[in-house]
């Protein structure tokens, strides 16, 4: 139980990814306050980790309500005293389409959930991981950052915002006992792959449950990487 007494909040929880890794952090003792924004995908979240041993808080979220956001490290701090792990996995896909046919509209809600949001996680939270013993802070990338695809634009841009803007606070970091780092899965058979290629057979796809152990790893007291995009193995 290495992540026994530790807080760890999870965002994109309620399926996918973010659920896989909330159920492994509290198979290893993390008491997890997960966040998405349906209710119902929360509590199955919740169901699967107390038949995995753990437990759980549940924080019904919308990433694009700013207000929600900042008051989350003080909300932290008020019920339990401490943060130990920042697990930021919710993302939105967006509109794959041409550069030129890109919605505005489209591309602001992407902005706000896969760059603002995560940047008032950290503003709000980056207090109590800093105090923390082994603070982590571990982000959810894409292989489009460094792989540009056609109609992946509004997509791969977010997410190439998002990487600059850990990594360079993973720099501001880079003296204190706090570890920032990304984490690219890879291909996982998800709702966000199933909505980029739908007439795609997921069955062959890995599944979240197995990229949930490394994702778990970075988050652990013994990871010693900083600033790093780390690669699924698999």
């Amino acid at each position: 139980m290495e992540l026994s007494g530790q807080i760890a909040l999870v965002t994109g929880a309620s399926r996918g990814i973010g659920a896989a890794a909330a159920v492994e952090l509290a198979r290893r003792g993390a008491h997890v306050v997960i966040t998405a924004r349906t209710e119902g995908g929360l509590a199955e979240t919740d169901d699967a980790i107390r038949a995995a041993g753990g437990s759980a808080t549940l924080l019904p979220l919308d990433l694009q309500a700013p207000g929600n956001l900042e008051a989350i490290g003080p909300s932290l701090y008020q019920r339990f005293g401490r943060l130990d792990i920042l697990l930021g996995n919710a993302g939105t896909l967006g509109v794959l389409t041409p550069v030129p046919h890109i919605l505005l509209e489209d591309w602001a809600e992407a902005l706000a959930v896969n760059v603002s949001a995560p940047l008032r996680l950290i503003r709000s939270c980056a207090p109590l991981l800093l105090a923390a013993p082994a603070g982590r802070a571990v982000f959810v990338t894409t292989g489009q950052v460094a792989r540009p695809a056609a109609y992946w634009g509004t997509y791969g841009a977010t997410k190439a915002a998002l990487e600059h803007l850990v990594l360079a606070w993973a720099e501001e970091t880079r003296t204190s006992r706090l570890r920032v780092n990304l984490f690219d899965p890879g291909v996982v058979a998800t709702k966000l792959r199933a909505a980029a290629m739908p007439g795609e057979d997921p069955a062959p796809l890995p599944k979240p449950a197995g990229v949930a152990p490394e994702l778990a790893d970075l988050c652990g007291p013994a990871e010693t990487r900083h600033g790093a995009v780390v690669r699924h193995a698999g």
